[in-house]
């Protein structure tokens, strides 16, 4: 483990291809000569019902096991609640355990820290531990960009990639990575 450690902040509005930038940081990583390194954390891609987001699941970047993370809020909804979203909390729990269990490790990934972490201490506390404890070479946390000012008081070294589309996405890791030597 290197005595170094990389903080970004990928950021952008809802839907800017967030989630797409780290999936593709990591297969990026996991292809180039350091495939030796472990990628740990939890990337949340959304489930679509044609183009409509109706729900997050949860990968585990170790294992490749994924679990239903949230689901859209109805007035039965139960879990813990957002203004949108119902999350399982038995998901919840298990995606903190990942977490906590995640470091020491090279790239960690931590998609996403929201109100429920930065406003309200609930969701992926075990995350934010996680990135406290500079325990990994690089790691990739998703803030929206309402929220960024909390994440930039937390971690005043962070360097923040902001996403703005898609297709931006894509571009924006490559240059991420080319920037890490891979």
């Amino acid at each position: 483990m290197s005595n170094r450690s990389d903080l970004f902040i990928v950021s952008g509005s809802v839907g800017s291809g967030k989630t797409t930038f780290c999936r593709h940081a990591i297969d990026t990583i996991r292809n180039s000569t350091k495939s030796t390194w472990s990628a740990k954390g939890i990337l949340a891609p959304a489930i679509f019902d044609g183009d409509t987001k109706v729900g997050i699941e949860a990968l585990d970047l170790a294992s490749g096991e994924r679990r239903q993370l949230a689901q859209r809020r109805t007035d039965s909804s139960s879990g813990i609640q957002t203004q949108q979203w119902s999350l399982d909390r038995d998901a919840v729990d298990w995606c903190n355990q990942l977490l906590r269990a995640a470091v020491p490790c090279d790239l960690l990934v931590v998609d996403e820290l929201g109100p429920l972490e930065f406003e309200r201490d609930e969701g992926f506390q075990e995350g934010m531990i996680a990135l406290d404890s500079g325990q990994y070479i690089v790691a990739l946390v998703v803030v929206r960009r309402k929220l960024l000012h909390f994440a930039e008081a937390r971690w005043p070294n962070a360097k923040v990639h902001t996403i703005r589309d898609r297709d931006q996405a894509l571009t924006s890791a490559d240059q991420l990575i080319k920037k890490l030597h891979f």
